[in-house]
């Protein structure tokens, strides 16, 4: 092996130091470049000052100084003097009068005055003499720097050859751009209008208003026909749509606006897909695919980023109103800001139903569900009546546990002083089953076992019926097995947030006006309560109910709820709850005619579940105790709530109490009269029950 050549000592530059240093570089190679400018300016400066020194001598008739005087050396003069004794006649004469012609000059003995470069400077590289004119800086036009983007380097035998590319415009900044010429072209527009509009009368405005008005609906109508009708090819004509709800006229701004936010929300409507659209991958993007497919794509990509812009308008008109500014050059008035965003919580909510499956719809859950519990009446129950119909039309349950989540982050942010109606759209969610057992949900199919299929089956014929029932296995799991635990564990998540704040406000905030609607939530959703709560629910219900605190209808509230557990789940808990049915013994004569027939449904459903359900567990002498109560009440109350309680008293009865009832009758009458024989059955029936034998004859 021959000799190893010694290490360089020069390390080659890496390429994320190159990157680090480039711009370094630069800004020090243009700072060096200023100050050798800075440094020659004044050089010259000075060699200027001393060459308009010289020339005013010359011109005065004094005799030339040189620049720069010094003693000469003895040598020297030795020399001149030999120079001089040289004779003259040796020049020819031209040269002889050029010398002479020098020598009047001050430039012979100092140097060219036209020159303006410094004393000591070197020699010139090149022959030819630079004009002045060269030499000042020139006014180059501005050229804009453009980003660039480093590559990984390339590597060849000489070493590393950096890479970069210029970075891309992107197209928001374009479209930016040209916003903001059209801005400024609206505005001149406008003050255009606005003198003109200066000298009219207030009836030919409102004629030149109601004509502006129906011109641009036929321009809202032309461009929303197109958009229909071909949507894939006249797709951009929804952001000529969507740049209306800029309009800055004042005279038709407000009007205008409200019919572009309706128009858009019925495009989209109309156009959107039945599926959520997902953007494509880097390998999607560079695959070659059919011409319909990539149309089809970019109608997809164009109809997200216009349906996407079209929300974020309308939370912005949303976030003016709530915060009151005035924007857009003050076209749209304080006072118009209300009616536009009432529109515009009208469009979203319409979205929110029609389009549960399109994207962004998580977006319009989380704007809306604050206006719930907003100020303005009018808002806050068009929001609340949306999410209703949405949690009742919502069969898979995606959609209810994101709108859940979010009212309970509402509740818990705002400390739980939020409106009674938001927590009531809580009971129109449906949920009639949650995920107990998975083995138990899934769909049960009866299978040969082995020692069937050796005794009635061939060997070609097991061999079938294998692939058979695999295959049958296969198809259960994907159609019904799948889809059904999805949703019941959507459904059990969904439920697990509600009892989350209902359980939160019962123990933070029971003294809130929240009560009443947290109660009968959970009259509503007892039955899926899990076992483990059973306990400690019924003892906050029955401390509630003790301290005297509650209304009528919140404590039937509670007797409901208390009941429903017991009679469904809560069957296998061995618990007396005595102090309910006294409460609710003591409530029955508060009812009356005067009062509302809201809490007697209330009580009917109490009634239903303590003693028609828990017949059983129910007493005689409780159930003689409420059936005499009951009667008593019936007399008391508005006609159509008799019936209900007359009903409630003859289901109450079970069927032993009746032969007790008449037994314990005919004993009380025999005591009162002289002697047995004397009375005849039939007139001590029609004696003792009046008018109330219908309630105990049997049908």
């Amino acid at each position: 092996m021959g000799p190893v050549s010694p290490r360089s000592k020069k390390r080659r530059p890496t390429f994320r130091r190159l990157l680090k240093t480039s711009g370094v570089k630069l800004e020090n190679k243009l700072k060096n470049r200023q100050l050798k400018q800075n440094v020659s300016a004044k050089k010259q400066r000075k060699e200027q000052k001393r060459l308009r020194q010289a020339v005013k001598g010359a011109v005065a008739a004094l005799p030339p100084r040189p620049l720069e005087t010094y003693c000469p050396r003895p040598d020297e003069e030795e020399e001149e003097d030999f120079l001089e004794s040289l004779p003259t006649d040796m020049l020819e004469d031209d040269d002889l009068q050029l010398m002479s012609s020098m020598a009047q000059r001050a430039s012979f003995i100092t140097r060219d005055l036209s020159s303006c470069a410094p004393v000591h400077s070197g020699k010139k590289r090149g022959s030819e003499v630079t004009k002045d004119y060269e030499k000042l800086p020139r006014k180059m036009a501005r050229i804009e720097q453009k980003e660039v983007i480093h590559l990984l380097p390339i590597k060849d035998k000489t070493g590393l050859i950096p890479q970069s590319i210029q970075k891309p415009v992107s197209q928001k900044e374009e479209e930016e751009e040209e916003e903001e010429d059209d801005e400024d072209a609206a505005e001149q527009e406008d003050q255009l209008e606005n003198e003109s509009m200066e000298g009219l009368t207030a009836e030919e405005r409102e004629q030149r208003r109601a004509q502006k008005i129906q011109e641009k609906k036929l321009r809202i109508a032309a461009l929303g026909s197109a958009v229909i009708s071909d949507p894939i090819s006249n797709v951009k004509r929804v952001k000529e749509l969507r740049g209306m709800l800029m309009e800055a006229d004042p005279s038709v701004a407000v009007t205008v606006r409200k019919l572009v936010m309706v128009s858009l929300m019925e495009i989209f409507k109309d156009v959107a897909p039945t599926y959520r659209i997902r953007p494509l991958t880097e390998d999607e993007k560079t695959t070659k695919v059919k011409k319909e497919t990539q149309q089809l794509r970019e109608f997809e990509e164009i109809l997200v980023s216009q349906y996407k812009f079209y929300l974020e308008d309308l939370e912005q008109i949303i976030k003016d109103w709530k915060q009151q500014k005035k924007k857009r050059r003050q076209a749209v008035n304080l006072q118009s800001y209300g009616g536009l965003a009432a529109v515009a919580v009208r469009c979203l909510t319409e979205l929110l139903l029609a389009l549960p499956h399109f994207n962004f719809h998580n977006n319009i859950i989380v704007l809306l569900v604050p206006l719930m519990n907003d100020a303005d009446r009018q808002v806050s129950d068009m929001c609340c009546d949306a999410f209703r119909k949405l949690f009742v039309q919502d069969k898979l349950g995606a959609a209810s546990l994101a709108t859940v989540r979010v009212i309970s982050g509402l509740v818990k942010s705002l400390s739980y002083s939020v409106r009674p109606e938001v927590l009531q759209t809580l009971l129109s969610l449906r949920i009639r089953e949650v995920k107990k057992d998975i083995e138990a949900t899934k769909p049960t199919k009866k299978f040969m076992n082995y020692q069937e299929k050796k005794k009635n089956l061939s060997r070609m014929q097991r061999k079938w019926k294998k692939a058979e029932e695999k295959l049958d296995k296969e198809l259960l799991e994907a159609e019904a097995s799948e889809n059904k635990e999805h949703k019941l564990k959507l459904h059990t998540e969904t439920l697990n947030m509600v009892f989350l704040v209902y359980f939160r406000i019962l123990k933070k905030a029971h003294r809130s006006a929240l009560l009443p609607a947290v109660l009968e939530g959970l009259a509503n959703f007892a039955h899926l309560i899990n076992l483990e709560f059973f306990d400690d629910l019924l003892n906050v219900l029955q401390n509630l109910i003790q301290s005297g605190d509650l209304s009528n209808q919140e404590s039937l509230h509670c007797i409901q709820t208390v009941f429903t557990i017991l009679s469904g789940q809560g069957d296998v808990l061995n618990i007396d709850p005595l102090t309910f049915y006294q409460h609710l013994y003591r409530m029955l004569p508060r009812l009356h005619a005067g009062a509302s027939n809201d809490d007697v449904i209330i009580v009917l459903r109490c009634l239903d579940t303590m003693l028609t359900r828990r017949k059983k567990q129910v007493t005689l002498q409780r159930a003689m105790a409420f059936v005499k109560r009951l009667s008593t009440l019936s007399l008391h109350l508005l006609p159509d709530a008799s019936v209900g309680i007359l009903a409630a008293t003859r289901a109450a009865l079970p069927s032993q109490s009746v032969t007790s009832c008449w037994t314990m009758r005919f004993r009380a009458a025999a005591s009162t009269c002289q002697s047995w024989t004397t009375l005849n059955t039939a007139t001590l029936r029609t004696r003792l029950c009046g008018n109330y034998t219908h309630l105990i004859t049997p049908n």
